[in-house]
């Protein structure tokens, strides 16, 4: 009964802040909208060149094809030799196709023309992904003129993309930015919860109350885990319905992961609140963290690629396992039978958070 008048007083005390409502209600849609585009790996419209010194038709319906992607943008085409590398040079082009007819010394015919591609490798992502969209046209192309000719080859083969069949980027990244959402909201919350009283010069009225130290504890991390989990909510609704990515899974599977990173990273806030000597150290502190636990989560590069000797960094960041756990039950539709490790994993993080944050709380009122 009295731990509810304290978290009563802190909704309170959010509600009152105009600005903060703003922040925490209405932001995190312009956020997720935002970055469901910008961190999406998918490349489209890339600058191209083609080079077409061939006289060949196979050329011709390579080059319509590229002409006709999405994916690319044809901003120079030419027939005749010249210095290619300059386009890359300007910045252009990301890209140049050169193709030249190459001739059977047998026969004197034409055969399938050469092609060259050059590619911009200063952004080494598009530059892989484009050089394999490239290799696929022309493949396709000349396969599809082999099995006219009744020369298809006599194996083929075709691969099957399980659970991101369209290999939509957003797919992957939609739920770690639910994620990421859910940290930084309840990080930024929590993190200046007691140095805020002790700058306001209500800890001491806060202490002389009948509430005990956990009541204290729960107190300051239960609104910041309300306001998460409706943030939490407002994320799924966004990236459900504007970016289209399927759930798949359990709302409770996703609500019980959520509550066990919930008592993980507010515990970690709270001890960041209790150790900070004032709101801007707070932040710092906060934001660091939170800079940390995104790159180290598999958000945007997956968890093999870290070096080993910081391997466990990653091992002991809880929101590495949230992004796991929500990629799972969204893509997959997988439940606790699938993801009991990574979940029995945060659990472990959990309680060792809470149990040295609470330490530390305890120290801190008792001062």
């Amino acid at each position: 009964m009295k731990l509810r008048h304290l978290v009563r007083k802190e909704l309170i005390e959010i509600v009152r802040q105009k600005e903060l409502l703003f922040l925490l209600f209405v932001s995190p849609i312009i956020q997720i909208v935002i970055l469901g585009y910008v961190v999406s790996s998918d490349i489209r419209n890339v600058p191209v060149g083609i080079v077409n010194l061939s006289r060949g038709q196979t050329a011709a319906r390579v080059i319509e094809r590229v002409r006709r992607s999405p994916l690319f943008s044809v901003r120079r085409e030419s027939e005749r030799s010249e210095d290619y590398a300059h386009y890359l040079k300007k910045g252009e082009v990301k890209a140049v196709l050169v193709f030249r007819d190459a001739l059977d010394r047998k026969r004197n015919v034409l055969k399938y023309p050469e092609v060259q591609v050059l590619m911009d490798g200063i952004d080494s992502n598009t530059a892989m992904i484009a050089a394999g969209y490239f290799n696929g046209i022309i493949r396709d192309t000349i396969l599809a003129d082999m099995e006219k000719s009744g020369r298809g080859l006599p194996v083929a083969g075709r691969p099957v993309f399980r659970f991101n069949p369209q290999l939509r980027s957003i797919n992957t990244m939609g739920p770690g930015i639910v994620a990421f959402l859910l940290t930084i909201i309840t990080m930024f919350i929590t993190s200046a919860s007691m140095v805020r009283e002790k700058e306001q010069q209500t800890l001491d009225t806060l202490l002389m109350s009948p509430l005990n130290s956990l009541e204290i504890y729960l107190g300051k991390a239960l609104p910041a885990a309300l306001i998460g989990l409706v943030d939490m909510a407002i994320g799924l609704v966004v990236v459900v319905l504007w970016f289209g990515i399927p759930f798949r899974g359990s709302l409770f599977h996703l609500l019980l992961a959520a509550l066990v990173y919930l008592a993980a990273i507010l515990s970690y806030a709270l001890l960041i609140s209790v150790l900070s000597a004032s709101t801007q150290q707070s932040m710092f502190f906060a934001w660091f963290s939170l800079i940390l636990f995104l790159l180290m989560s598999g958000f945007f590069t997956p968890v093999s690629n870290i070096p080993q000797p910081l391997s466990f960094l990653a091992a002991i960041n809880p929101m590495r396992y949230l992004v796991q756990i929500i990629r799972e039950i969204f893509l997959k539709g997988n439940g606790i039978a699938y993801f009991w490790k990574d979940l029995l994993a945060l659990g472990a993080i959990a309680v060792t958070l809470v149990s040295i944050s609470l330490l530390n709380f305890k120290r801190f009122i008792s001062r």
